[in-house]
């Protein structure tokens, strides 16, 4: 139980324990600082309206958990330093002669960008003209661009021809982007049809392997990929927290943070 004599000890409480952890309950708050439902919601109420937190079904957020369908370009601005690390290490657990998958989002243009193959040769289907065209100049690498509907905002395919390609095939490695991941729900994008899409790229993988930077973490996107224990890895940077950490430990997925 932790005592506070005013208001804005509370707050600043509260705040301290959503840079803490993804998520904290409101009932867990109120036990901890021994107030009453009542003052506690009285509490968010005020830090919700400062557009300090963001409250959803007895839950608390440093921001809104839902992901919106934000266009390719403006995701590129976004935690570029973290995305290039993520890139860098998950193009070193490329074998030579492997055939893979990778899927569409900022991060994996990063990977693509990133790979160079010196022995052997990569076979790489993807469904992101953007890393198609990233990878058709370089040495030692076949791709095969899936067909299918493009989608404006992310320039990538998806559809019943992208689906049927890939019930035909079958990869090593999956290296899959996403734009929420919650460690009680799951993967997520803000599209269902690529939700479904990536979802047959998890059953054609071998291994999926999710490149995501910190601030995917505790997000919902509006398509369900699956969940967090149907992948093999996640390549992440060094502000992820703890609590997530831990999460994804007790579920035995393999975490790289770089």
């Amino acid at each position: 139980m932790i005592e506070f004599e005013t208001m804005a000890q509370r707050h600043n409480y509260i705040l301290d324990q959503l840079e803490k952890n993804e998520v904290v309950k409101i009932s867990d708050l109120a036990k901890k600082l021994d107030i009453s439902i009542v003052t506690i919601r009285k509490d968010i109420k005020t830090l919700e309206n400062m557009n300090l937190i963001y409250k959803a079904h007895g839950l608390i957020y440093k921001n809104n958990p839902y992901t919106q369908d934000i266009n390719v370009n403006e995701k590129s601005l976004l935690n570029v330093e973290q995305k290039r690390d993520i890139a860098k290490f998950a193009a070193s657990l490329i074998e030579p002669n492997d055939a893979i998958l990778i899927a569409s989002g900022t991060t994996v243009l990063q990977f693509a960008q990133a790979i160079n193959v010196t022995n052997g040769k990569l076979t790489v289907v993807t469904s992101a003209m953007n890393v198609a065209l990233a990878l058709s100049g370089k040495a030692n690498i076949e791709v095969i661009q899936l067909g299918g509907v493009v989608r404006p905002n992310s320039t990538s395919v998806v559809g019943p021809y992208a689906e049927d390609t890939l019930k035909k095939l079958s990869f090593s490695k999956l290296f899959l982007g996403i734009d929420g991941i919650d460690t009680d729900y799951g993967l997520t994008t803000s599209n269902l049809l690529e939700a479904n899409l990536n979802h047959l790229m998890i059953k054609a993988s071998q291994k999926t392997i999710v490149l995501t930077d910190y601030s995917k973490f505790g997000k919902k996107g509006f398509g369900k990929i699956c969940n967090l224990n149907e992948i093999d890895h996640i390549i992440t940077d060094s502000r992820i927290t703890e609590k997530a950490k831990e999460d994804i430990d007790n579920l035995g997925v393999k975490l790289t943070i770089v």
